[in-house]
C-alpha cells in the first residue's frame, strides 16, 4: 500500500474514476455506497497516519492567516458582489433577506459536513498520501486544484467548475504552507458561506430563496 504504482492506482481510482463515473446514469444508492467507501477507506489510513485528529495550529500561523484571508476574502466579496449584481440582482442576498433560518442552517451544514469531509479528503489525505509523488510544488498545488473540480463535476455547472479549481488552488496553498486542516477548512468555509450568502447559492446547487 506504500508502493508508487500502488498510490497511483488508488489516486486514480479514488480521484479521477469515482467522480467521472458519478456523470453516468446509474442507481444513487450505488454512487452513495462507493462514495462512503472510498472516504471510510480514506479516514482508516488517516487514522494509521495519526492525522485523524483536532489539531490546533501553532500560534505564529494565525495572524498571518487571517491577514492573508481577510484580503483575499475583499476580492472574493468585490467580484462576487458585482457578479450577482449584474448577473441575477434579484438574487442578490435574497436567501438572507427572504430566508434567515435558511441560511443559518445551509452556513452550519455546509461548514460542518461539507467543508471538513472535503478538507480532510483533498489536503489533509491528499498532500498526505500524495507529495512524494510529484516534486515540483506548484505543479503538485494544480492537479489538486484540478481534481477537486473534478470532484464537484457531478452538478454540471461551468460555474462551479471554475469557482471549485481557484478554490482548490488557494486552499492547496494555504495547507501547503501551514499544513493545517483547521485553517484551510476555515478559510474554506468563510469563502463558501459567503458565496451562498451573496445569492450565488442556487447557481451552486443550494436550495435558493423561493
Amino acid at each position: 500500500m506504500q508502493t508508487t504504482s500502488y498510490k497511483g492506482i488508488e489516486l486514480f481510482l479514488l480521484f479521477v474514476l469515482l467522480p467521472l463515473s458519478f456523470l453516468l446514469d446509474y442507481a444513487i444508492v450505488i454512487k452513495v455506497i462507493l462514495t462512503l467507501t472510498g472516504f471510510v477507506y480514506i479516514l482508516v489510513l488517516l487514522k494509521r497516519s495519526g492525522l485523524l485528529k483536532l489539531r490546533f495550529p501553532n500560534k505564529t500561523y494565525w495572524k498571518p492567516f487571517w491577514k492573508e484571508t481577510s484580503i483575499k476574502l475583499a476580492i472574493v466579496i468585490i467580484v462576487t458582489g458585482l457578479y450577482v449584481f449584474f448577473i441575477a440582482p434579484d438574487k442578490l442576498f435574497s436567501v438572507l433577506i427572504k430566508r434567515p433560518q435558511l441560511w443559518i442552517i445551509i452556513l452550519f451544514v455546509y461548514t460542518f459536513l461539507s467543508v471538513w469531509p472535503q478538507e480532510i479528503i483533498y489536503r489533509t489525505f491528499f498532500y498526505e498520501r500524495y507529495a512524494g509523488l510529484i516534486n515540483n510544488k506548484w505543479l503538485f498545488v494544480f492537479i489538486n486544484a484540478i481534481l477537486f473540480s473534478l470532484a464537484h463535476l457531478f452538478l454540471r455547472s461551468s460555474l462551479v467548475q471554475i469557482l471549485t479549481f481557484l478554490g482548490g488552488v488557494l486552499f492547496a496553498y494555504t495547507y501547503q504552507k501551514t499544513k493545517s486542516t483547521t485553517l484551510v477548512s476555515i478559510e474554506h468555509a468563510i469563502y463558501g458561506n459567503w458565496l451562498f450568502t451573496v445569492g450565488m447559492g442556487e447557481m451552486l446547487a443550494f436550495p435558493g430563496a423561493d
